[in-house]
């Protein structure tokens, strides 16, 4: 299909983005699930103890947590965008097309972005739990 300067989008180019998806999600899910299981072990440690470390622990594992969410809609809506830009360009729609496979492509780096993020915070639990044994902070038996 033709568009305007050339430039052409054909119904495969929006779906090479559906294997690249598919293992971000999976990523972003296994993210999610580790930092819940992670934070229920803290909150009953926090609950048992009243350890002021689990609770900047667990307030570092909250904006993490918020970020996931984050990375994991704008994924799917990323994901949703690539599939109208496939109808459109088998309608022949090309304006709606580009559109939205460039929306997708923005949508999709957001994530990425979103990723990046939440990766530069994920060490800031270690630095927590580092300071605490730098303070000379409680040993466990």
């Amino acid at each position: 299909m033709g568009v305007k300067g050339g430039m052409t989008l054909e119904v495969s180019t929006p779906a090479l983005l559906f294997p690249a998806i598919s293992l971000l999600f999976l990523s972003y899910t296994n993210r999610f699930l580790h930092l819940s299981a992670l934070i229920r072990k803290l909150h009953g440690e926090w609950l048992e103890r009243g350890d002021c470390m689990a609770r900047k622990q667990i307030d570092n594992l909250r904006r993490r947590l918020v970020l996931i969410r984050g990375m994991q809609l704008l994924g799917a809506i990323s994901l949703l965008l690539c599939v109208v830009a496939m109808v459109a360009v088998m309608l022949d729609v090309s304006d709606i097309a580009l559109f939205t496979f460039g929306t997708a492509l923005l949508l999709m780096g957001a994530s990425l972005a979103c990723l990046v993020w939440e990766v530069w915070i994920s060490g800031g639990a270690l630095k927590i739990m580092l300071s605490a044994v730098e303070g000379g902070g409680e040993k466990r038996k």
